[in-house]
């Protein structure tokens, strides 16, 4: 079988790992725009759950994925200057270019043809593949081209987000949220190597203007969060790297496939950064892919379909949690005036996904401040 992969990141190479490894006759390609050691962004973290399907899947490259990550067990909610910890809540943490070196090497040792700067955007370029996979990112050209045939959807949400690095070490995933004059400024942040922590910082749009964050450079805006959050960088500087504000954009398909053709990871459905779950779910197509082709090998249309029907409802369910999650960032301006404590529970309960209940048996020390403090009532919650 030949196969075309259209984009070098989690999604694309895990599935061609996985593919090779199996089929190793197989002329599996990789066609990525960019050089073999650029990438944009800092760190990627994933919970424990999200790398359970990583160890099931493939033991060995498990433990080459994780080898260098930093672990954390808990999460803490800044929020009045006072830090809740929030226990039983594990994270791995690694930058992003370590685990697309981890991967890249990983395909190279089982025989993918990984070509950098090779740009395809139109499936037509690879007129002998018997399956393309459009594996090129929440802006995919490939899902552009083909937006009659796959039916995309957008929304587009209204908060501004830039990605920063820092020196300061956040060893709990942090979620900061500071009151200015101007609105609230939020950061969510995290430890991913032994130097360096991502730090994201999320603000409204009507408090992005009035701060002059429409018109500031990137310098003037580095500068600007640096002030925000100066109590917890704690005299260390933010690092940039093309950290332009941008909004989140959730997309979606209607049809997942076309012929020959079939969307993978953000290409297909992007989940929001809140949920810590984009990279996970990327790479969970990408095993979902790879059996439904691997059982399918004579009839692509049933492999996609095959594949489309093990992925839409865990896909339909994520991006119901993130738009939820979204919601309730987009209107923490409302929440401010909740004590630490509650507010944390607030959060927690962002999704409508978790339980009063389910909380306590995770973290019953928080639980009994939750109660302590009158912030819920004692029974009721919907999971």
């Amino acid at each position: 079988m030949k196969i075309a992969v259209i984009g070098g990141g989690p999604a694309g190479l895990y599935f061609s790992l996985l593919m090779k490894q199996r089929h190793p006759k197989d002329e599996i390609v990789v066609h990525e725009r960019n050089p073999a050691n650029a990438t944009y962004g800092w760190g990627v973290v994933f919970s424990d759950i999200a790398l359970a399907f990583l160890k099931e899947a493939d033991e060995a490259f498990f433990k080459k994925f994780t080898a260098h990550h930093t672990r954390c067990d808990y999460m803490e909610i800044v929020h009045q200057g006072v830090p809740v910890r929030l226990s039983n809540n594990h994270f791995s943490r690694t930058s992003r270019i370590d685990m697309l070196r981890v991967l890249q090497q990983a395909c190279e040792d089982a025989g993918v043809d990984v070509r950098y700067q090779s740009h395809v955007t139109d499936p037509a370029q690879l007129p002998d593949a018997d399956v393309i996979v459009a594996a090129d990112g929440v802006n995919s050209e490939v899902r552009t081209r083909m937006a009659a045939q796959f039916m995309p959807s957008f929304d587009e949400r209204r908060n501004k987000f830039a990605w920063y690095g820092t020196s300061q070490r956040f060893h709990p995933v942090s979620l900061i949220f500071r009151e200015t004059p101007h609105g609230v400024f939020m950061a969510h942040a995290y430890q991913y190597s032994p130097e360096h922590s991502t730090f994201l910082v999320e603000v409204d749009p009507d408090t992005w203007a009035r701060c002059g964050l429409d018109t500031a450079s990137e310098a003037q805006s580095r500068a600007f969060c640096e002030q925000i959050f100066a109590d917890d960088l704690g005299g260390h500087p933010l690092l940039t790297n093309r950290s332009h504000w941008f909004q989140a954009r959730v997309v979606s398909n209607a049809r997942w496939s076309h012929g020959n053709v079939v969307l993978l990871g953000d290409a297909l459905r992007s989940v929001h950064f809140s949920l810590g779950s984009g990279t996970r779910m990327a790479m969970q197509d990408a095993i979902a892919l790879f059996e439904a082709l691997c059982a399918n090998r004579a009839d692509v249309p049933a492999a996609f379909a095959e594949f489309e029907q093990r992925r839409r409802t865990a896909s339909d369910r994520f991006q119901d949690a993130a738009r939820r999650s979204l919601d309730w960032y987009e209107s923490v301006d409302t929440r401010m005036h909740l004590d630490p404590v509650s507010f944390a529970y607030d959060y927690m309960m962002r999704t409508g996904r978790v339980s009063h209940e389910a909380l306590r048996e995770r973290d019953p020390a928080f639980i009994a401040r939750v109660e302590a403090n009158d912030a819920a009532p004692l029974h009721g919650h919907a999971a």
